[in-house]
């Protein structure tokens, strides 16, 4: 607090420097008395030995950092005092600045709380997830899961993990005395909680004593759920709720930011034989998700060469788990998670980036004109010893003034539009436990921008103006051609800087815009408009058989059909374009298709006619096809070409090789062909169809169904009255999801297209509204530096046409020089956006031709009105203009 009270209490300090000068003066002339020098010759030799008191006081004050502190709170009263004279400048500047900082802090906020920091978890930045990447298949089919077997041995054998973890989802039914709910859940390895070093909320975690044989059952549950469904009452910790048909103990709840799994309810997994959890339906392996934190030191590439090791000696155990050919490749969470969407954060990051460079260059502009207006402001200050530097010195101080202006409305931009981006945000990629907002390293960022635009918006004016000799400036005006020779390069080189990113961000807008268009109108192979979607969950013990699952599902089918508004409804397993089961077949008479695959579905014969898929030939699948259970089966036209060629599909027979492994499904069981429809999207909408195969669903009983219904007025209006007809047959069947198609094909297809068109289009926008005020400013500066010249050309007999043209084309120019650096550019900065584009190229000459035409258009129109000024002069006031 010292040096606080030294710059407070100036008067102190300079008393005491008097005091101290004084004592000095004083001491040299007692020497001299004493050497036998008179009085005043003496007080005269010891003046002149110190050369002026004033001066002396004047070196140390400059010595002293509170003088420079002082200095520097000077220049921020005066830099308040000139901007304020010029307030049309000053909110423009803080707008323009406001509005890159708060676009540029909004988007490093999603980066950094979704990429860089979003796991709340011990050691977060090093949890990495294993694959097995077949050598001889391309795409993402990499098998992320490994059988328990698999799992012990990578964790007990591995040299690079700190521990290993592993889990499986699965759907929950939980009874809390109000009725069935559902909700997801995982069964997770006893060493999760250890593992992810989150303390519980309440009571406790698992703990490794959960996973042994006789130990009572447990569970634990997420925030979200107990503040949902329990209102946040602690005494349910300790109660007994049956979850999946069987009574568990609740042990504890977990705080917010712990989703672990994207689960609300985690049971614990024992790893012993025969242990709960083991063992999915039909007596089938499971297979656990595995997820190691590495050692520190270690390296992605160093776990996967270990890891490899590991992987070879166990395909010798278990050949039929590891492709012919394999590699293992590691990833961190954050990566397997967020997927391609990580690509488009940072291309929109880049892209805000450039909006911040234009906003800058717009501002150095406008910085770069007001200082060559107050050159002989700077001369004068010059002339009366201010230093270059501290010229500089001052004009960087008015760029950081604006620069906080923009930092502080920019901040209120960014926490506003954080509100708005996280409402439009695809959720499917995103960790459930990032926490965006604007926390303390978003807000040291906004700080850190600050200091770079007041760099790159001060800095360059600056050096320009105190460049060169001074002094003849003192008898120029400030408005004088020749300081706009000194300066016209420049601002017209930012003009051009301006132009030419706005280019950029216009043309990533346009081809996001044109990849939106090509996937909405991409042929499905069905009819999503008017379509209902409902997921049931069968609890243990309900419909467990294919006869039940028959019975229970023609009364529910019969009910919503018999609803107003509803033409049409059908049983399906999956909802294409991104679901499907996948087998091998055996066809009869034909081999050599063994490594061949086929998509298959199990539905109701009203199937076809719900999503209108049309028939092709032969016939569909009849009411009695499906509940005598027929082995008859209708395909797509690809599965016809694929396997039949030119022959004729119907009447021949295949087998799927999946089903005589799965205990619950038809071994050795041949079906027949009766029918051919048209293709359906069966693999993503950017991907073309492989075979598809459709059987009657009453083949088996496995699995969970879902209900398509086609209806007549708006599909969400009918979700209460198809519950209802659920309930009205069987009270414990759990509704999974219900949703119009269309929004299921939203959230999984045109989401993330969307967003990134959405957020992109705005960037652009703004850069672009920034470019035509940055050329409209430079343009309307030069028609005021060339007032005198443009009076004298008018008095020589110019027509007005003859100036008109002379300032479009000077305007023109520059905008055509920023077009062609910005194509240049976005040549190679588009291609950063190749994984999110799709339909389209990376070099679409229609997108960059639309684009040239709007700059040249809001160019030409931004040039206009100052030509138009420049033609309306006056040549009398003209002459006398200085």
């Amino acid at each position: 607090m010292r040096w606080i009270r030294r710059l407070f209490q100036k008067s102190r300090s300079e008393k005491q420097l008097d005091q101290e000068l004084r004592f000095h003066l004083d001491q040299q002339i007692a020497d001299y008395v004493a050497a036998g020098i008179p009085l005043d010759e003496a007080r005269r030799r010891a003046r002149l030995d110190f050369g002026g008191l004033e001066r002396v006081k004047e070196e140390v004050r400059d010595t002293r950092w509170e003088t420079r502190l002082d200095s520097l709170f000077r220049d921020f009263r005066y830099a308040f005092r000139s901007l304020r004279k010029d307030r049309r400048f000053v909110l423009t500047a803080i707008l323009a600045l406001a509005l890159g900082i708060g676009a540029t802090t909004a988007m490093f906020s999603l980066v950094y709380n979704l990429l860089i920091d979003p796991l709340p978890y011990k050691g977060g930045n090093r949890l990495t997830v294993v694959k097995i990447h077949d050598m001889k298949e391309s795409g993402n089919r990499d098998r992320e899961s490994f059988s328990i077997p698999e799992f012990i041995d990578c964790r007990t054998q591995n040299h690079v993990f700190e521990d290993v973890v592993g889990s499986y989802n699965l759907n929950v039914l939980y009874d809390d005395g109000k009725g069935l709910r559902k909700t997801g859940g995982a069964f997770v390895t006893t060493n999760t909680f250890e593992f992810f070093g989150v303390p519980p909320l309440l009571g406790r975690g698992l703990t490794q004593e959960d996973g042994n044989p006789g130990a009572p059952p447990v569970f634990v549950m997420n925030y979200r759920l107990w503040q949902g469904e329990f209102s946040g009452d602690s005494t349910v910790v300790g109660k007994t709720l049956l979850v999946n048909g069987k009574p568990r103990t609740l042990v504890g709840v977990m705080p917010p930011r712990f989703q672990a799994y994207g689960a609300r309810i985690w049971l614990p997994l024992g790893l012993y034989p025969g242990a709960e959890g083991t063992a999915a339906p039909g007596n089938l392996p499971v297979y656990l998700w595995t997820l190691g934190r590495l050692k520190p030191g270690t390296s992605l590439r160093a776990a996967a060469a270990d890891l490899v090791v590991i992987a070879r000696r166990l395909s010798k155990f278990y050949p039929k788990e590891y492709p012919e050919q394999f590699t293992v490749t590691t990833q961190s969470e954050v990566e397997a998670v967020m997927g391609d969407f990580r690509t488009m954060l940072y291309a929109l990051l880049a892209a805000v980036f450039m909006l911040l460079l234009i906003a800058c260059s717009n501002i150095a502009s406008l910085l770069l004109a007001r200082a060559t207006v107050r050159q002989r402001e700077i001369a004068i200050r010059a002339s009366l010893g201010a230093s270059r530097g501290r010229l500089i010195r001052q004009l960087l101080v008015e760029s950081f003034v604006l620069s906080a202006g923009g930092c502080a409305l920019g901040c209120w931009f960014a926490y506003f539009g954080l509100k708005e981006l996280m409402a439009i945000i695809p959720q499917g990629p995103l960790p459930d436990e990032a926490d965006v907002g604007l926390n303390a390293a978003v807000l040291l960022f906004a700080l850190g921008i600050t200091v770079l635009t007041t760099i790159l918006n001060g800095l360059t004016p600056a050096l320009h103006t105190v460049r060169g000799d001074l002094y003849p400036r003192l008898t120029a005006s400030g408005k004088s051609v020749s300081g706009d020779f000194r300066h016209g390069r420049l601002r017209a080189g930012l003009v051009i800087v301006e132009v030419a990113l706005s280019i950029v961000l216009l043309a990533g807008a346009g081809l996001l815009m044109r990849t939106c268009f090509a996937l909405a109108h991409v042929d499905l192979g069905y009819k999503s408009k008017n379509a209902l979607l409902v997921r049931l969950i069968f609890p243990e013990g309900h419909a467990d058989t294919a006869d039940q699952k028959r019975v229970f599902l023609r009364q529910v089918l019969d009910r919503v059909t018999s609803l107003p508004g509803v033409t049409s409804a059908a049983e399906t397993v999956l909802v294409p374009p991104y679901e499907g089961w996948q087998s091998g077949l055996t066809v009869a008479g034909k081999p050599g298709f063994e490594k061949l695959t086929s998509f298959f579905d199990m539905c109701s014969e009203g199937y076809f006619q719900t999503l209108g898929i049309p028939l092709v030939r032969g016939r569909l699948l009849s009411k009695n096809d499906v509940d005598s259970a027929r082995r008859v089966a209708v395909v797509s036209q690809t599965f016809a070409h694929v396997y039949f060629f030119q022959d004729d599909p119907i009447g021949q027979k295949f087998k799927f090789n999946v089903f005589d492994q799965v205990p619950e499904l038809p071994h050795d069981t041949y079906f027949e062909i009766i029918g051919v429809v048209g293709d359906v999207l069966n693999q993503g909408l950017q991907t073309s169809p492989i075979p598809q195969v459709y059987i009657p669903y009453t083949t088996t009983g496995f699995g969970n169904r879902a209900i398509l219904v086609r209806t007549a007025v708006p599909p969400d209006s009918l979700v209460a009255a198809v519950r209802e007809q659920i309930r009205a047959v069987d009270r414990d069947v759990a509704l999974q999801e219900a949703k119009s198609l269309e929004s299921y094909l939203y959230e999984r297809s045109y989401q993330t297209p969307e967003f990134g068109l959405t957020t992109l289009g705005t960037f652009a926008g703004i850069g672009l509204l920034l470019a035509i005020i940055g050329v409209f400013s430079v343009m309307a500066y030069n028609v005021s530096l060339q007032t005198h010249e443009i009076g004298v050309r008018m008095a020589l007999g110019a027509q007005q046409s003859k100036i008109l043209t002379m300032i479009l084309t000077k305007g023109m120019r520059l905008v055509a020089w920023g077009v062609v650096i910005g194509f240049v550019a976005s040549y190679g900065l588009t291609r950063f956006l190749a994984s999110q584009i799709w339909g389209v190229s990376a070099t679409d000459p229609w997108t960059f031709g639309t684009v040239a035409a709007i700059i040249l258009t809001v160019g030409l129109a931004a040039c206009l009105l100052p030509a138009r000024r420049a033609t309306q002069v006056d040549p009398l006031i003209a002459l006398r203009y200085e």
